[in-house]
């Protein structure tokens, strides 16, 4: 039978405690609820059993917490889970919390997608945007729906371009390279780079 091996205070939080069963991290718990079922080193117990307790008492303070988070700023569903599992509440709870969210509107990867990229297309290209979004969970359905959605990549490229050549002359080929560099690690794609380029050299040599 499996055996809590340590039930010891939270860093961050002193009111829950992480509980090990057999050596290893297996859940956090409110310090209230450990002491109500009177859990302590050395008690055998089932990862079931455990799960119930948890589930039970923490299913809605997991979506107090899950609501408090994402009132400070929208959340992808990825990094809602990471910070339930950073909470130390177990998938069961998670998938609950997840689900509630979902239904209440507080969750949607799609507009999430569709704002992100929205309000960073002034100074970021397709490719850096996709590469964001993918990274915090976003489908590759969401970033193509959310891309569709902005409009004026070149315009946005010789912005970024401008702000990089203040005191600069693109005369220069050095300067010239670095700036094409500038421009693809910001996620514009070759080809909007070299028109971007291209296009105000030729307004500097006409100026």
């Amino acid at each position: 039978m499996p055996e809590i091996t340590s039930i010891t205070p939270q860093k961050k939080d002193k009111s829950r405690v992480n509980i090990a069963i057999d050596g290893r991290f297996f859940c956090g718990m409110k310090l209230e609820t450990a002491m109500q079922n009177r859990l302590m080193a050395g008690m055998t117990i089932t990862p079931e059993e455990l799960s119930r307790m948890q589930f039970e008492s923490e299913k809605l303070t997991a979506l107090d917490k899950a609501l408090t988070h994402i009132s400070h700023s929208m959340k992808t569903e990825r990094e809602m889970r990471d910070f339930l599992r950073g909470k130390g509440y177990l998938e069961e709870i998670i998938s609950y919390v997840i689900g509630k969210m979902k239904g209440y509107g507080y969750l949607d990867d799609k507009e999430y997608a569709a704002r992100y990229a929205e309000g960073v297309k002034s100074r970021k290209g397709a490719r850096l945007i996709a590469l964001e979004l993918r990274r915090k969970g976003i489908g590759d359905e969401e970033i193509s729906a959310a891309l569709k959605g902005i409009e004026g990549e070149e315009e946005s490229a010789k912005a970024v371009l401008e702000k990089y050549l203040r005191g600069k002359d693109l005369a220069d080929p050095k300067t010239y390279r670095k700036a094409y560099s500038h421009l693809l690690s910001k996620g514009f794609d070759g080809d909007t780079v070299r028109e971007v380029l291209k296009g105000v050299r030729d307004e500097d040599n006409f100026s």
